[in-house]
């Protein structure tokens, strides 16, 4: 058998001294018994896996809503895919895996319903009430809001997998971690997951987007380097209808690019900075893990591709515009008439502020419970 004990001297031995290892953890906020067969992070893990907020993610939105059909992905698929991409490259710098799965996992959990357009929908509606932000959303699931123990609130989650939600950052998310040493940088696993997360999503979107027909392959050959670089290396740039299993040999291509430009960078990095300790990781005036200086530019360039293509299509437009009237009108009609809220929310408005129970109610919500809700609330002929 393999004991706790055991698992904590393998990571001492074979992590690099840049990682962190489960028992130099700052610990949680409340003193549980160690597992006997479980490190710290692993039981992290697998309490994000356990939790509601964490299931919820079937039904929400990545870019298309859940109404646009079943093979796109959601934000638990997108969950999936990152903590897979970002095990792949802490593996490859001896970092450590179990950490930066669990930050992986619940980098999303505080999204609200319909992604991106959701969330900016709740930061307006709150903005004179402390505003939305789906990390500090996150955060707030993990702490206050999933109820799985006795004898406190929240999921007790080590220190470090907080630290690394609320300094999870891309270029859509920017990570404002006031109480856990804002002016230091995130852990190495942390800063994993914030790459794993774009690489994750952008080739993602990618691949949605051309199954969906918002975006060609005629299109990216003329504006994307990444792509003609790809292609051409499998033989089929130029093209301008790819079958499916080319799409699929295209994005598995480009996720491998992707993922050896980080590690490859990322290791030359700690080499040249003589980087020997996490306090060394948190020292550095910026953050340690990046792409290759030449995949840089092409890596950017695909992504304003997608934004310009995909994220700003008339039909993701549209998706996005229902979402905002949905989501206000919901949220309007709760702080209007708060006994149409269940009774286990109205129970907490006691403790808490109206404005900040009905934005977690609705934040909470996945696509298709908001619809039914919004119908239930506003159709007069749909049950109650």
């Amino acid at each position: 058998m393999l004991s706790r004990q055991f698992l904590e001297e393998q990571e001492n031995k074979m992590l690099a001294p840049y990682a962190m290892t489960s028992n130099n953890s700052k610990g949680r906020a409340y003193l549980e018994d160690e597992h006997p067969y479980r490190t710290a992070y692993q039981r992290d893990r697998d309490r994000v896996i356990h939790t509601t907020a964490f299931r919820r993610l079937e039904y929400k939105t990545q870019v298309f809503i859940i109404t646009e059909g079943d093979y796109y992905r959601t934000r638990l698929t997108h969950s999936v895919e990152v903590a897979q991409i970002g095990r792949t490259i802490a593996r490859a710098l001896r970092a450590n895996e179990d950490l930066t799965e669990a930050i992986c996992l619940a980098h999303d959990l505080g999204h609200g319903p319909f992604g991106h357009s959701g969330e900016e929908a709740l930061n307006k509606l709150m903005a004179d009430h402390g505003g939305f932000d789906h990390n500090h959303q996150g955060l707030r699931i993990i702490e206050e809001l999933e109820q799985r123990f006795p004898d406190f609130n929240g999921l007790n989650l080590t220190w470090e997998v907080r630290e690394g939600m609320l300094k999870h950052e891309s270029e859509y998310d920017k990570g404002m971690a006031f109480a856990y040493d804002p002016h230091l940088r995130g852990t190495l696993e942390a800063q994993i997951v914030n790459l794993a997360d774009e690489i994750a999503y952008t080739t993602a979107d990618l691949d949605d987007g051309l199954r969906s027909g918002m975006i060609t392959p005629t299109q990216l050959t003329q504006d994307s380097e990444l792509w003609r670089l790809v292609t051409t290396e499998l033989g089929i740039n130029g093209k301008t209808i790819i079958s499916d299993m080319d799409r699929h040999r295209i994005v598995r291509r480009l996720v491998g690019k992707e993922v050896t430009s980080v590690i490859e960078a990322t290791y030359q990095a700690l080499n040249d900075n003589n980087i020997q300790s996490v306090d060394d990781i948190r020292n550095m005036p910026r953050n340690i893990v990046s792409h290759q200086d030449d995949f840089v530019e092409m890596h950017k360039e695909l992504k304003r591709f997608l934004y310009k293509n995909l994220y700003s299509h008339w039909r993701v437009m549209r998706m996005a515009n229902k979402a905002n009237r949905l989501i206000a009108e919901l949220f309007g009609a709760f702080i209007e008439d708060t006994s149409i809220l269940p009774f286990q929310t109205q129970e907490k408005l006691r403790d808490d502020n109206l404005y900040r129970v009905v934005c977690d109610y609705v934040a909470g919500m996945t696509d298709r419970f908001a619809i039914k809700e919004h119908k239930r609330l506003f159709d007069p002929a749909a049950s109650v």
